[in-house]
C-alpha cells in the first residue's frame, strides 16, 4: 500500500500536471505558511540557536532524495584533509529512537536511529549524532567530541539552527518537477530560496550558470554478507535482481544500466524497512541494492546479496570555493 501511494504521489509531482494543478491553492498556502515561519526566524520572535562552531547545512528543498548524504560523505572527507574535526548532525529519519538525541556508532540499529546515519559514521568515522531537533543534537555532538565544525545532513528548513553556509543540493533529473509547494508538488519551499544559499550542487548534470556538477561514481561491488569485492561489470554476464528504497531509485537502475547490467527491478519507497521476504526472490540470481538499503538488510541477507558503494564527485573548483567560504566564516 505505501509503495503504491508513493508511486502515486510521484505520478503527480513529476508526471500528472492535471492533479498538481488542482492542488495548486494548497501549494499556495504551504508556500506563504513556510515564508512567514523564515520571517518570524529573521525577526527574532521565533529563536535561532548560534553554536560555538562554524555549521555547514547540506540539504535540499524538494521533497526526497537528491544525493544529500554522499556529498556529506565527501564533505566530511574533504575538511579531515585540510585540518579540521568535523562531526555530523542529522535528523535520524526513519529511526524508531524512544528517546533523542542518540550518538551513532558503527554498530547501531539503523531500525533505530536511521539508515543514513548507520550509513554516515561507517563511511566518514566520524562522530555523529541524531536528533529531530538538530539543536539537541548538535549539543551533545559538541559536549562529547572536540569537533570543530558541524556538517548537518539535510535541515535546510530548521532555521532554529543558525548556520555559516549553505549548500542545496539538486536532482539533476527530476530537479523541481511541477514546481509547486507541498502537497500539489515536491517542494519544501519556493524556487527562488535556492537565491539566498551559498552553493548550489546538482547530481548530475547542470543547467544554470550558478550551479556546480556532482556525479556519484562506483564501479566495484561489495557483499554484504562476506564482504567480497567484484567489479560491477562482472554481474553484466548474469541474471540479477536490482533493488532500491532510496529517493530516486531509478537512478541506482540507470547506474547499473550504464554498467551494461540487465536487472530486474524492485522500487521501494524511501527509507522503507526492509524484512528478508522484501530481498529474497525465487530464483538464486544475485541482488544489487544501495549501500544505504544494506546496513538495513545485514542481518539476514546471504552471500546472495550485494551492495554498490557510490562516492560523490563534485566538480573542479568546488572544494577550494568551500573551504575559502569557511575560512571567512570562521
Amino acid at each position: 500500500m505505501k509503495r503504491t501511494l508513493a508511486r502515486w504521489v510521484e505520478n503527480i509531482w513529476y508526471k500528472d500536471s492535471i492533479i498538481g494543478t488542482w492542488l495548486m491553492p494548497l501549494g499556495f498556502l504551504f508556500s506563504d505558511i513556510a515564508q512567514f515561519r523564515k520571517f518570524l526566524y529573521r525577526l527574532g520572535m521565533l529563536k535561532k540557536h548560534r553554536l560555538p562552531v562554524p555549521v555547514i547545512v547540506v540539504g535540499n528543498i524538494t521533497v526526497g532524495g537528491t544525493g544529500k548524504t554522499p556529498l556529506i560523505i565527501c564533505l566530511a572527507k574533504l575538511l579531515k584533509e585540510a585540518g579540521y574535526r568535523p562531526g555530523i548532525i542529522s535528523r535520524g529519519y526513519g529511526g524508531q529512537s524512544a528517546s533523542w538525541p542518540q550518538s551513532v556508532d558503527a554498530g547501531s540499529d539503523a531500525s533505530q536511529v536511521g539508515d543514513e546515519a548507520v550509513l554516515m559514521v561507517k563511511r566518514t568515522q566520524c562522530p555523529v549524532v541524531v536528533a529531530p531537533l538538530r539543536v539537541a543534537a548538535a549539543k551533545q555532538l559538541l559536549s562529547e567530541t572536540d569537533c570543530n565544525v558541524i556538517l548537518s545532513d539535510d535541515g535546510l528548513q530548521h532555521y532554529a539552527l543558525d548556520r555559516d553556509i549553505e549548500i542545496a543540493v539538486i536532482d539533476g533529473e527530476r530537479r523541481f518537477g511541477n514546481g509547486y509547494c507541498l502537497p500539489a508538488g515536491p517542494l519544501r519551499e519556493p524556487i527562488n530560496r535556492l537565491q539566498s544559499v551559498d552553493f548550489i550542487v546538482v547530481n548530475g548534470e547542470k543547467v544554470e550558470a550558478n550551479e556546480l556538477a556532482m556525479q556519484l561514481v562506483g564501479d566495484m561491488a561489495v557483499n554484504i554478507a562476506t564482504g567480497e569485492q567484484k567489479p560491477l561489470a562482472e554481474f553484466a554476464a548474469v541474471a540479477c535482481h536490482a533493488l532500491a528504497g532510496i529517493g530516486n531509485p531509478e537512478r541506482f537502475f540507470k547506474l547499473l544500466a550504464a554498467a551494461g547490467l540487465a536487472c530486474t527491478t524492485h522500487s521501494f519507497p524511501d527509507h522503507y524497512q526492509f524484512q528478508q521476504a522484501d530481498i529474497v526472490f525465487a530464483d538464486s540470481d544475485p541482488v544489487l541494492m544501495t549501500e544505504k538499503d544494506a546496513v538495513k538488510c545485514t542481518a539476514f541477507a546471504s552471500q546472495q546479496h550485494w551492495y554498490l558503494p557510490v562516492i560523490a564527485v563534485p566538480e573542479t573548483g568546488f572544494a577550494e570555493q568551500l573551504l575559502n567560504l569557511l575560512k571567512r566564516k570562521a
